[in-house]
C-alpha cells in the first residue's frame, strides 16, 4: 500500500514555528515516500529489502554448497580466490547478471564437506575494463582478521563453524526500557591490564558490574570492524564483521545473550555516517571506481575525518546499509542503535565550522543534506517497522527539530537524541569558572533546554570527554591529589572533599533534570583517573591509558568506591521513582547568592546547595504537595564519601503557605556542596 502524504497540520501541531519550513519538510517526506514506495513495489517492502545479507556475501546451503554474490558493476571478470584453491585466479570464475551482481556456486567436496574450510582466507579477484587486476576483501564478509606483525591490511575469513561451535541464543530480548540508563562501553578497554580485552572477559567481568550499578542498557562502541584501533571504531572497513580484536562472532553473541539474561538491553554504536578510505580491505574503490558505494569527487569525501561518504541516493547502497542494520538485529540480537555522526550526515557542511544558534533556517535551508536525512528516515522507519521495540539514538549537536518525532509526523524517526551541550557546559564551568562564579540559572537552562515532546539522553561525560586532549570530570576536579589523597588512610583534604561532592551533584542534577534518559561512559561512574588514549605512534603504542582501572574501585581502602556507591544508589532511585519517564521538572528556585537549585519531578523534591562554603539551617523550599517527606537519596552519607551531617532518617513536614510558586514549603538543613532528594512518606 502506498505511503500516504504528510499532513502539514500534524507538523504544526508539534511546533508552530515550523510553518515557514513546511515546504522543506514536505519535500524531504515526499522523497522518503518515493523511496519507500519503490522498495514496496520492486523489492517486496522493508522485510525483503533489508535481507540483503541473506543474499549477498557467502552462504552455505543444506548440502554444504557455497554461494557467493557481490555487487561490482565495473568489473569485467571476477574470480573467487583463497586458501581453498591456492589463490588460483582462474579456477573459480564468477558470472554476472544485468545489475552488476557477480555470483558463484561451489559444490561440496566428494566427502560431502564444504569445499572452503572454516576460517580460511578468501578474496575476490576482479579484472577492470582497463585490464588491471584488483583484489578485494568481500564487501559483505562477516569476519576479517588483522596480523599487525605481517601487515595492517585485513584478511577476509570464511566463517562457517561446525554446529557444535556455533552459539545458540538462550534468552529473549528484555522489555524495551522507558527509563533508559545507558552504560557506554568499549570491550577492548574493559580490562585493567595493558592489552586489548575480549568479549568473553567483558561477559564475565563487566556485565555483572553494569547490572549491579543499576544501568538497564549497554551501548557497545567499536564493534564494527575498523582499520585502526585508535580510531575508537570510527574508521569502519567491514560493516558486517564484528571486530576480531576481541574474539570471535560467537563470543559476541554470547555477550549479548548473557546481557539479555541479566535484563540488559544492548545497543550497537552504528557508523553509517562515513567509511574508512582503505582500498585493499575497505569499500573504497571496491570495483575500481570512485563511486560504487560513495559519491565521487569532493562530495564523497569528509576532509576532517579523512574518510569516504556514502551515496544515500543509490538503490544498492540503501540495500547495503539497511540490510546492515537488519543484520546486527537478526544475527547478533542487538536491540537497537546509537547512530554516530548524525550532525555530519544532516548538513552539507558536516557541522564543520557551524555554530548552531537555534535559528530554524539553519536546519531547513540550503545547508541541510536532504539525501542523508531521507536515509535516516528510512533507517528509523524500517527498523521500527520490523522491530517495534527497537531503540534508536541520534548523536546530534545541532538540535534539529523533529529529529525524534515519528517519520509519519514529518520527523526523522529517532527515539532519543544525545544532549551534547550538557557535557560541554560542565567542562567549560570546570575549566573557566571558580565555584563562586557558577551561574545557577545557566546550569538549569542548559539542563532543561530541549525540544518539547522529543526525548533526550543527558550525560555529564561520554567517551568524547574522556579522550586524550581532555580529561575526565573527576580528573578536572581532583587531578592535583588523585594519586596522593584518595586513600581512606589519609585525611580528607579540601580538594578531594570538593571533588567527591561536585562529582555526585553534577551527576544527580544531570540525571534527574537533564532529559528522559541518562548515559555514563564506563569507569567514569567511580571517577576514573586520567583520560582515555589508545596505543598509537604518538604515545609509543602504549596501552597505559587504553584500559579501565577497576583495581581502584575494587580497593576498599580507596575513595573511588564512594562515587561508585552513589552512582548505584542514584540509578536505583531513578528506577524506583521513575523520574526519567516523568514530565519535565518544575524548577522553583535558582538562587544565585545562595547557589541553591530546587525542583520537583516524579513526586520527588530535589535540593542542591552548590555554595562552596555556606551551609543553611532551616532553609525554606517550596513544594506543591503537602505531607511528610523523608530522604530517599542523600549525597552526604558516609557510604557516599560524605560527612553524615544530614540525617537520612529525618522527617520533613510541610507548612501550607505559598513559597516560590508552590502551595507549601518545608525547611531543611542543607550543607555546602550537598544534594538531597525527598519523597513523600
Amino acid at each position: 500500500m502506498p505511503t500516504p502524504p504528510l499532513d502539514p497540520a500534524t507538523v504544526l501541531e508539534i511546533d508552530g514555528y515550523l510553518r515557514p519550513h513546511i515546504p522543506s519538510i514536505i519535500q524531504r517526506y515526499n522523497r522518503f515516500r518515493q523511496w519507500k514506495n519503490t522498495i514496496e513495489q520492486h523489492e517486496g517492502g522493508y522485510d525483503s529489502f533489508t535481507r540483503g545479507y541473506e543474499k549477498f556475501g557467502f552462504h552455505v546451503g543444506p548440502n554444504n554448497e557455497v554461494v557467493y554474490r557481490e555487487w561490482a558493476p565495473n568489473a569485467k571478470e571476477a574470480h573467487l580466490i583463497g586458501e581453498f584453491n591456492d589463490w588460483s585466479r582462474t579456477s573459480h570464475p564468477m558470472r554476472v547478471n544485468d545489475f552488476g551482481v557477480w555470483e558463484i556456486s561451489i559444490p561440496p567436496l566428494p566427502s560431502g564437506q564444504c569445499a572452503i574450510p572454516h576460517d580460511s582466507k578468501i578474496k575476490v579477484s576482479m579484472v577492470l575494463p582497463s585490464g588491471e587486476r584488483i583484489e578485494r576483501v568481500p564487501a559483505w564478509i562477516r569476519r576479517v582478521t588483522q596480523d599487525l606483525k605481517v601487515s595492517p591490511v585485513y584478511d577476509a575469513r570464511f566463517w562457517n563453524p561446525p554446529k557444535s561451535e556455533r552459539y545458540t541464543f538462550k534468552n529473549s530480548r528484555p522489555p524495551k526500557p522507558d527509563n533508559i540508563r545507558v552504560y557506554e562501553a568499549h570491550v577492548g578497554i574493559s580490562t585493567s591490564e595493558a592489552r586489548v580485552g575480549t568479549y568473553k572477559e567483558f561477559t564475565q567481568n563487566t556485565l555483572p558490574r553494569i547490572k549491579d550499578l543499576g544501568y538497564n542498557t549497554i551501548q557497545l562502541m567499536a564493534i564494527m570492524e575498523h582499520a585502526y584501533y585508535a580510531s575508537f571504531g570510527y574508521q569502519v572497513t567491514s560493516f558486517f564483521a564484528a571486530s576480531s580484536r576481541y574474539g570471535t562472532p560467537e563470543d559476541l553473541k554470547e555477550l549479548i545473550d548473557t546481557a539479555h539474561g541479566l535484563g540488559l538491553t544492548v545497543l550497537l554504536d552504528i557508523v553509517h555516517s562515513h567509511a574508512c578510505k582503505n582500498v585493499l580491505d575497505g569499500l573504497n574503490e571496491f570495483d575500481g571506481t570512485d563511486h560504487l558505494y560513495f559519491h565521487e569527487g569532493g562530495k564523497g569525501r569528509h576532509d576532517l575525518w579523512d574518510s569516504r561518504l556514502f551515496n544515500y541516493n543509490s538503490h544498492e547502497v540503501l540495500r547495503f546499509l539497511l540490510s546492515n542494520l537488519r543484520y546486527w538485529m537478526d544475527v547478533y540480537n542487538f536491540d537497537g542503535f546509537r547512530f554516530d555522526g548524525v550532525t555530519s550526515m544532516m548538513y552539507k557542511h558536516h557541522g564543520i565550522g557551524a555554530g548552531f544558534s537555534g535559528g530554524y533556517h539553519e536546519y531547513f535551508g540550503d545547508a541541510a543534506d536532504e539525501e542523508s536525512i531521507v536515509y535516516l528516515m528510512l533507517a528509523n522507519d524500517s527498523t521500527h517497522e520490523l522491530y517495534p521495540n527497537a531503540i534508536t539514538i541520534a548523536e546530534d549537536v545541532s538540535g534539529m527539530p523533529l529529529l525524534c518525532k515519528r517519520v509519519d509526523e514529518g520527523g526523522v524517526g529517532f527515539d532519543y537524541r544525545l544532549s551534547m551541550a550538557i557535557p560541554d557546559s560542565w567542562i567549560k564551568l570546570l575549566k573557566h569558572k571558580t565555584d563562586d562564579e557558577w551561574d545557577m540559572g545557566d546550569i538549569v537552562y542548559t539542563l532543561t533546554n530541549r525540544r518539547h515532546g522529543e526525548k533526550s539522553i543527558a550525560y555529564c561525560e561520554s567517551h568524547d570527554q574522556a579522550l586524550v586532549g581532555d580529561k575526565t570530570i573527576a580528573f578536572w576536579l581532583m587531578d592535583k591529589e588523585m594519586y596522593t589523597h584518595m586513600s581512606d588512610m589519609s585525611p580528607m583534604t579540601p580538594v578531594v572533599a570538593r571533588g567527591l561532592s561536585l562529582h555526585k551533584m553534577m551527576r544527580l542534577i544531570t540525571h534527574s533534570l537533564g532529559g528522559e534518559g541518562y548515559l555514563n561512559f564506563e569507569g567514569n561512574e567511580f571517577g576514573h583517573p586520567e583520560w582515555l588514549d589508545f596505543p598509537r605512534e604518538g604515545n609509543g603504542n602504549s596501552f597505559h591509558y587504553a584500559r579501565r582501572q577497576w583495581n581502584v574501585v575494587d580497593d576498599n581502602l580507596l575513595r573511588y568506591k564512594y562515587l561508585n556507591n552513589f552512582d548505584r544508589a542514584m540509578n536505583q532511585t531513578a528506577a524506583k521513582y521513575e523520574w526519567l519517564e516523568s514530565p519535565q521538572a518544575f524548577v522553583s528556585l535558582k538562587h544565585e547568592v545562595d547557589k541553591m537549585i530546587v525542583y520537583e519531578r516524579a513526586g520527588l523534591l530535589f535540593i542542591f546547595n552548590f555554595h562552596p562554603k555556606n551551609s543553611f539551617t532551616d532553609y525554606r523550599v517550596g513544594v506543591e504537595e503537602a505531607g511528610e517527606y523523608r530522604v530517599v537519596l542523600n549525597s552526604d552519607e558516609k557510604t557516599f564519601g560524605g560527612f553524615d551531617n544530614v540525617k537520612s532518617d529525618s522527617v520533613y513536614v510541610t507548612t501550607p503557605m505559598k513559597w516560590n510558586e508552590r502551595k507549601n514549603y518545608l525547611q531543611v538543613y542543607i550543607p555546602s556542596r550537598t544534594c538531597l532528594v525527598l519523597g513523600k512518606k
